[in-house]
């Protein structure tokens, strides 16, 4: 029922924008700007964690970008998964050299273009799912998804990952800490185990996808797990491993970017 609530208020109430408070618009333009004008971009997190796979992002949480990611997160302004899917998309995008059509990761023809990529969302906590009354990162990976088979590219969610331990409350943790909290957290479920076995996940196909960056930590746990499953099976264990795409990242880690 919070999710019903949560769908129909947005369409009834009067809306302010998310990002700036202006109202009678749930996104102004200047606000979606700071989101989606930007190319996307390579980040790096310092100090980079063990394992942290090749990760892009749209914009740095900062500003209206921090406050649109809020209020979708926390507060469940539903309607913005449209503007953060489209960014997200973009990530996806650069992180596989594919900007339409079906393309390897290197951007070249290749037998196995036509295989989806699959969008792996960063799980959440059950208890924090239940208390925001929806998943916001799966809800943003759907949206992304559905906006890159609309250039052409076969996409497809996948959530093979899930929590095989609690783990603490990340806020208030440093990065080490961050590191040490998550060690081990993750584990394919068992329909990421069954793709495995089909064949149909291939690491070098699958892009983890998060909302956030910030010590890269949460990144490079999901990369292991996923990797460690498909170490095991060697037919989908290739080289160059999988990729991550998130909506925005912490302002410092931009600075790869800066010569």
């Amino acid at each position: 029922m919070r999710n019903v609530w949560q769908e129909l208020s947005g369409l009834l109430l009067p809306a302010a924008c998310a990002g700036c408070g202006r109202p009678r618009t749930e996104l102004c333009a200047s606000c979606g700007a700071a989101l989606l004008a930007g190319p996307a971009r390579r980040v790096l997190p310092s100090p980079t964690p063990p394992g942290l796979p090749a990760v892009w992002a749209a914009a740095p949480y900062e500003n209206a970008v921090r406050a649109v990611l809020l209020a979708h997160k926390e507060r469940g302004a539903l309607g913005l998964a449209g503007a953060l899917g489209r960014a997200l998309a973009g990530c996806v995008r650069a992180g596989t050299g594919q900007r339409g059509g079906a393309a390897t990761p290197g951007g070249a023809g290749h037998p196995r273009a036509a295989t989806p990529l699959l969008l792996v969302p960063v799980p959440s906590a059950r208890s924090a799912t239940a208390a925001r009354g929806h998943d916001p990162v799966r809800r943003i990976a759907v949206t992304a998804a559905r906006e890159l088979r609309r250039a052409g590219l076969p996409a497809r969610v996948l959530p093979a990952l899930r929590q095989r331990r609690a783990v603490a409350d990340q806020s208030g943790l440093g990065a080490r800490q961050r590191r040490v909290n998550l060690a081990g957290a993750l584990e394919l479920t068992a329909a990421g185990e069954r793709l495995l076995r089909r064949g149909l996940l291939r690491h070098d196909r699958v892009v983890l996808v998060d909302d956030l960056l910030t010590t890269g930590s949460t990144l490079a746990e999901a990369a292991r797990a996923v990797e460690e499953g498909c170490r095991a099976d060697r037919e989908s264990f290739v080289h160059g491993g999988c990729r991550a795409a998130v909506v925005a990242a912490s302002p410092s880690a931009f600075e790869i970017n800066r010569n």
